[in-house]
């Protein structure tokens, strides 16, 4: 079902600041930049590595607000690992496998995500503490 890490999500408080420190320690270059109402972020994504079963990338994550997601993460936790994104082939047939297996999840429905992926969040609390993302890649066209 879960075809690769297709990304990490990492909170941070000033994303300008973090894509420098990744490009500049890492070597990582921006292949998305977006800004998402809905979510509460501004996000860059930065490509780590190619493979056959698709890219991985580190998701950079500003909030727009300290009353978003991400905000009040940052406002808990500081700086550092927001989520972890497993790549998928077919997101409602894993939405339908995993809730059917007892875990709870965030989005019942996949909705828009980074780079024109559909994406849906695991609970964290059924899936060892971590904030758990489903992504499946936009298809081709």
């Amino acid at each position: 079902m879960l075809t690769r890490i297709d990304h990490v999500g990492i909170a941070c408080h000033n994303l300008e600041a973090a894509i420098a420190f990744y490009e500049s320690t890492f070597g990582l270059v921006v292949v998305s930049r977006e800004r998402s109402e809905q979510q509460g972020v501004r996000e860059a994504m930065l490509r780590v590595a190619d493979a056959p079963a698709g890219t991985s990338y580190i998701q950079l994550l500003e909030p727009l607000g300290p009353d978003t997601p991400v905000g009040r993460f940052l406002a808990r936790h500081g700086e550092g690992v927001h989520h972890v994104g497993y790549g998928v082939t077919d997101i409602s047939a894993a939405l339908a496998s995993i809730g059917a297996a007892g875990v709870r999840l965030i989005d019942s429905r996949p909705r828009h995500g980074s780079m024109g992926a559909s994406i849906a969040f695991l609970h964290p609390k059924d899936v060892g503490g971590v904030l758990t993302e489903l992504v499946q890649a936009p298809g081709p066209g």
